[in-house]
């Protein structure tokens, strides 16, 4: 089960620096790839909106 960005995300980056795999995609909105994602909730603890989640 891989963590997922909702809409509260405010694109600040915490989260990209928090990933150890990389899983996460800058854009107009930032993605993560469930494919990397180990499911290991660094970027939750980090996200400042609680904007991201398991899914």
């Amino acid at each position: 089960m891989a963590y997922k960005i909702g809409e509260e995300c405010i694109a600040c980056g915490s989260c990209i620096d928090a990933c150890p795999v990389e899983a996460i995609a800058v854009g107009e909105v930032y993605l993560i790839d469930p494919a990397k994602c180990i499911d290991c909730g660094a970027c939750a603890t980090e996200c400042p909106t609680e904007a991201i989640t398991a899914s």
